[in-house]
């Protein structure tokens, strides 16, 4: 009996996740999310598809989430999504902790695009242009989307899991 007890719940059988209170924010008003179960520490997380990121992101910006404390990309997997990923913080004066949520876009490994967020939050700036550059997450709209940490002509993504580092390495200049 106990052995029956310890198998896990297929997907289909667990009980859909209960949104958050910004998630249900967002429903009221019809903007189109899916709620994913909250981080470790409680942090709200949904999930948006690219073609919404903009009018959810301005909504959530109306709501009061003035700043973006991290973007950042994140690979699944050789072979799985990329995420564009966004911490959005609201930040004011008369509360001891701002409230946070996590927005995340689940983006194809071939051609992943997403619009930029700097028109909303310029914090998202080089944060945007790192992801492009270590992921190859491109942002559509960005107004200077190019390589930050990598050298112009350098070819792959070297954060995705499935990158392959070159041979060699030209040391130009090191002394």
């Amino acid at each position: 009996m106990a052995e029956e007890e310890s198998k896990p719940v297929p997907a289909e059988e667990q009980s859909p996740q209960e949104a958050g209170k910004v998630s249900k924010w967002l429903t009221e008003n019809g903007f189109a999310h899916e709620a994913l179960e909250a981080d470790h520490s409680g942090v709200e997380v949904i999930k948006v598809e690219a073609d919404f990121l903009l009018p959810t992101c301005t909504a959530l910006y109306a709501y009061g989430f003035n700043y973006l404390q991290c973007q950042c990309g994140i690979d699944n997997g050789p072979g799985a999504e990329l995420v564009s990923m966004y911490h959005l913080n609201k930040v004011s004066d008369n509360a001891d902790r701002p409230e946070e949520i996590r927005v995340k876009v689940f983006l194809p490994r071939e051609n992943p695009t997403v619009p930029s967020v700097y028109w909303i939050w310029k914090t998202a700036d080089w944060q945007e242009r790192e992801s492009y550059d270590m992921y190859g997450i491109i942002y559509e709209g960005h107004p200077n989307l190019k390589r930050i940490l990598m050298p112009e002509d350098w070819v792959g993504y070297p954060l995705r899991k499935d990158y392959i580092s070159p041979d060699f390495y030209e040391l130009q200049d090191a002394y």
